[in-house]
Protein backbone atom coordinates (compact mmCIF):
# COMPACT_ATOMS: atom_id res chain seq x y z
CA UNK A 1 0.00 0.00 0.00
CA UNK A 2 2.45 2.61 0.48
CA UNK A 3 4.40 2.32 -2.59
CA UNK A 4 1.20 2.74 -4.82
CA UNK A 5 1.07 6.21 -2.35
CA UNK A 6 4.67 6.70 -3.30
CA UNK A 7 3.77 6.26 -6.77
CA UNK A 8 0.35 8.35 -6.73
CA UNK A 9 2.45 11.49 -5.41
CA UNK A 10 5.13 11.20 -7.94
CA UNK A 11 2.69 11.10 -10.85
CA UNK A 12 1.17 13.94 -9.49
CA UNK A 13 4.49 16.44 -9.44
CA UNK A 14 5.52 15.12 -12.64
CA UNK A 15 2.13 16.00 -13.85
CA UNK A 16 2.46 19.34 -12.03
CA UNK A 17 5.94 20.08 -13.11
CA UNK A 18 4.98 19.40 -16.77
CA UNK A 19 2.13 22.43 -16.65
CA UNK A 20 3.59 24.98 -14.40
CA UNK A 21 7.95 24.52 -15.79
CA UNK A 22 6.96 25.81 -19.47
CA UNK A 23 5.03 28.92 -18.07
CA UNK A 24 8.20 29.78 -15.71
CA UNK A 25 10.73 29.09 -18.72
CA UNK A 26 8.33 31.33 -20.64
CA UNK A 27 8.78 34.30 -18.85
CA UNK A 28 12.22 34.40 -17.21
CA UNK A 29 13.59 36.44 -14.68
CA UNK A 30 11.76 39.47 -14.18
CA UNK A 31 13.59 42.70 -15.36
CA UNK A 32 15.35 44.48 -13.01
CA UNK A 33 13.58 47.54 -11.55
CA UNK A 34 14.58 51.35 -13.37
CA UNK A 35 17.01 52.93 -11.84
CA UNK A 36 15.73 56.22 -10.09
CA UNK A 37 16.04 59.15 -11.69
CA UNK A 38 16.36 63.30 -10.15
CA UNK A 39 14.96 66.09 -12.28
CA UNK A 40 14.64 69.41 -11.57
CA UNK A 41 11.13 70.93 -11.87
CA UNK A 42 10.74 73.95 -13.69
CA UNK A 43 8.94 76.84 -11.25
CA UNK A 44 5.74 77.13 -12.17
CA UNK A 45 4.96 80.12 -14.55
CA UNK A 46 5.11 83.27 -13.61
CA UNK A 47 1.63 84.89 -12.01
CA UNK A 48 -0.53 86.82 -13.81
CA UNK A 49 -1.41 90.51 -13.10
CA UNK A 50 -4.67 89.55 -11.14
CA UNK A 51 -3.18 87.22 -8.60
CA UNK A 52 -2.16 88.05 -4.89
CA UNK A 53 1.64 89.34 -5.25
CA UNK A 54 4.24 87.38 -3.58
CA UNK A 55 5.42 90.06 -1.30
CA UNK A 56 3.03 92.22 0.66
CA UNK A 57 3.06 95.36 2.36
CA UNK A 58 2.39 94.78 5.88
CA UNK A 59 3.14 97.74 7.25
CA UNK A 60 0.43 100.02 5.96
CA UNK A 61 -1.60 97.24 6.82
CA UNK A 62 -0.95 97.09 10.24
CA UNK A 63 -0.72 100.67 10.56
CA UNK A 64 -4.82 100.47 9.59
CA UNK A 65 -5.55 97.67 12.09
CA UNK A 66 -4.29 99.66 14.61
CA UNK A 67 -6.30 101.28 16.85
CA UNK A 68 -5.82 104.47 19.42
CA UNK A 69 -5.86 103.31 22.95
CA UNK A 70 -9.15 103.66 24.88
CA UNK A 71 -8.72 107.39 27.19
CA UNK A 72 -6.97 105.96 30.37
CA UNK A 73 -9.57 105.46 33.46
CA UNK A 74 -9.90 107.76 36.22
CA UNK A 75 -8.16 106.56 39.55
CA UNK A 76 -9.24 108.20 42.97
CA UNK A 77 -5.95 107.37 44.69
CA UNK A 78 -6.91 107.46 48.87
CA UNK A 79 -4.85 108.35 51.50
CA UNK A 80 -3.31 105.44 53.28
CA UNK A 81 -5.27 105.56 56.36
CA UNK A 82 -8.46 105.47 53.91
CA UNK A 83 -7.02 102.70 51.71
CA UNK A 84 -6.72 100.76 55.16
CA UNK A 85 -10.19 101.37 56.55
CA UNK A 86 -11.95 100.27 52.98
CA UNK A 87 -9.56 97.03 53.18
CA UNK A 88 -10.68 96.72 56.53
CA UNK A 89 -14.56 96.71 55.40
CA UNK A 90 -14.24 94.93 52.39
CA UNK A 91 -12.43 92.05 54.58
CA UNK A 92 -15.45 92.18 57.41
CA UNK A 93 -18.36 92.19 55.20
CA UNK A 94 -16.58 88.80 53.40
CA UNK A 95 -16.10 87.62 56.14
CA UNK A 96 -19.88 88.21 57.41
CA UNK A 97 -21.04 86.53 54.24
CA UNK A 98 -18.56 83.93 54.36
CA UNK A 99 -20.06 82.94 57.53
CA UNK A 100 -23.28 82.18 56.40
CA UNK A 101 -21.52 79.48 53.44
CA UNK A 102 -18.84 77.76 55.71
CA UNK A 103 -19.42 75.05 57.71
CA UNK A 104 -16.76 73.22 60.43
CA UNK A 105 -16.28 69.60 58.40
CA UNK A 106 -18.02 67.10 60.89
CA UNK A 107 -14.34 64.67 60.55
CA UNK A 108 -12.74 67.94 61.49
CA UNK A 109 -14.67 67.91 64.39
CA UNK A 110 -14.33 64.60 65.32
CA UNK A 111 -10.71 64.38 65.38
CA UNK A 112 -10.46 67.90 66.82
CA UNK A 113 -8.73 69.95 64.34
CA UNK A 114 -8.28 73.68 64.81
CA UNK A 115 -6.92 76.38 62.18
CA UNK A 116 -6.62 79.15 60.52
CA UNK A 117 -6.70 79.47 56.77
CA UNK A 118 -5.78 82.44 54.66
CA UNK A 119 -7.61 82.85 50.83
CA UNK A 120 -6.79 85.21 48.61
CA UNK A 121 -10.23 85.73 46.59
CA UNK A 122 -9.82 87.87 42.93
CA UNK A 123 -12.75 89.93 42.58
CA UNK A 124 -13.47 91.32 39.10
CA UNK A 125 -14.71 94.38 38.17
CA UNK A 126 -18.45 93.35 38.31
CA UNK A 127 -17.91 92.11 41.76
CA UNK A 128 -17.98 88.63 41.40
CA UNK A 129 -14.56 86.15 41.81
CA UNK A 130 -13.39 84.95 39.94
CA UNK A 131 -10.21 82.78 41.38
CA UNK A 132 -9.95 81.80 45.01
CA UNK A 133 -6.51 79.91 46.46
CA UNK A 134 -5.01 79.33 49.34
CA UNK A 135 -2.28 82.03 50.68
CA UNK A 136 -1.34 80.09 54.13
CA UNK A 137 -2.58 76.57 55.21
CA UNK A 138 -4.05 75.79 58.50
CA UNK A 139 -1.93 72.82 57.98
CA UNK A 140 -5.07 70.62 57.46
CA UNK A 141 -6.38 70.02 54.08
CA UNK A 142 -9.49 69.64 55.31
CA UNK A 143 -9.75 72.93 56.65
CA UNK A 144 -8.53 74.38 53.52
CA UNK A 145 -10.99 72.50 51.05
CA UNK A 146 -13.91 73.51 53.27
CA UNK A 147 -12.68 77.51 53.64
CA UNK A 148 -12.38 77.51 49.58
CA UNK A 149 -15.60 75.83 48.89
CA UNK A 150 -17.30 78.25 51.12
CA UNK A 151 -15.69 81.27 49.30
CA UNK A 152 -16.87 79.66 46.05
CA UNK A 153 -20.03 79.71 47.19
CA UNK A 154 -20.40 83.35 48.30
CA UNK A 155 -20.48 83.86 44.23
CA UNK A 156 -20.36 88.00 44.18
CA UNK A 157 -19.02 90.47 46.96
CA UNK A 158 -20.51 93.43 45.22
CA UNK A 159 -19.22 95.97 48.37
CA UNK A 160 -15.16 94.61 46.93
CA UNK A 161 -13.20 96.34 43.94
CA UNK A 162 -11.63 94.65 41.41
CA UNK A 163 -8.23 93.40 42.57
CA UNK A 164 -7.52 90.51 45.12
CA UNK A 165 -9.05 90.61 49.07
CA UNK A 166 -6.96 88.46 51.65
CA UNK A 167 -10.04 86.31 53.75
CA UNK A 168 -9.23 84.76 56.71
CA UNK A 169 -11.08 82.13 57.45
CA UNK A 170 -11.18 80.77 61.94
CA UNK A 171 -11.66 77.28 62.67
CA UNK A 172 -11.92 77.14 66.56
CA UNK A 173 -14.07 74.38 68.40
CA UNK A 174 -15.77 75.71 71.58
Amino acid sequence: MPSSLILALALSLALHASLLLPQAFKHGTPPPPPAPQARLRMPAEQPEASAEPLLKDTVASAEEAVKPPPPPKVVVRRSQPEARAAARRDVQAAQRKLSEHVYYPPDAVARGIEGEVRLILTVSESGRISDVHVGVSSGHAILDNAAVRAAWAMGRVDWAHSGELILPVIFRLE
